[in-house]
């Protein structure tokens, strides 16, 4: 694991800790004075006492960071790259479609992708998401949806004249030639930037094919695609 990645690990790994321990109070060192209240069940069974309780917090805080910070290792290893702000609408893209490979291949669930995206943030983007997560805390802060963290990110990180131009190539984007591996994936990368172009999925389908030459175009429309993941591969 290279340097950024133990970095990223290791801020993941302070972040939870807090985390978990908000999650169990009866850790903290002010409770520990206090005796736990009187049963008033009739059962048989032995009250726990303050050690046994304090031992039992232990260790579920001592499982649920391993495991964490397991995942997290899990993700890392996957090679995730780094985004530092100053890549551009394209480097942007790049990195979510890199990210959002890794959640894939690590099996990472929809609740962490936000945590474990954010252990790759440098430089500028780092300082962003700390000054974005300060106010609410950590924790909301994480609550947040991948969806809902792509906004933010684009609504920082690519300008309103960058995005106007790039509507316009989206607007005006047709296959090349033959070459439609390039089209598609341009296809691609302009509808995550400029997601008010399409307003749903049908729209979207519709703009993809009216940019294919004619040939293909009859073909997929005859075969009545559902999605634009259809389309694509029909094309």
């Amino acid at each position: 694991m290279g340097n950024n990645s133990k970095i990223a690990l290791a801020r993941f790994r302070i972040a939870n800790l807090e985390q978990i321990i908000k999650r169990y109070p009866g850790s903290s060192p002010s409770r520990q004075g206090k005796m736990p209240p009187k049963r008033t069940s009739t059962s048989e069974a032995p009250a726990m006492t303050q050690a046994a309780i304090r031992k039992l917090v232990a260790d579920s805080v001592t499982a649920a960071l391993e495991a964490q910070a397991a995942t997290m290792a899990n993700f890392m290893s996957c090679q995730p790259i780094n985004f530092k702000g100053s890549e551009g609408a394209v480097g942007l893209i790049r990195w979510f479609e890199r990210t959002e490979s890794v959640f894939s291949r690590s099996n990472c669930t929809e609740d962490c992708k936000v945590k474990f995206a954010t252990g790759t943030l440098t430089e500028e983007a780092l300082s962003w998401w700390n000054s974005f997560a300060q106010p609410i805390g950590i924790e909301e802060a994480y609550k947040i949806t991948w969806v809902e963290f792509k906004k933010l990110l684009i609504k920082k990180y690519c300008p309103r004249t960058e995005v106007q131009k790039m509507e316009d190539k989206f607007y005006h984007l047709t296959v090349k030639g033959n070459d439609l591996k390039t089209y598609v994936r341009r296809f691609q990368e302009l509808a995550t930037l400029c997601p008010t172009m399409v307003p749903d999925s049908e729209k979207m389908m519709e703009v993809f094919i009216g940019g294919l030459p004619r040939s293909i175009e009859g073909n997929v429309t005859a075969s009545k695609p559902q999605t634009l993941e259809e389309a694509i591969n029909i094309a």
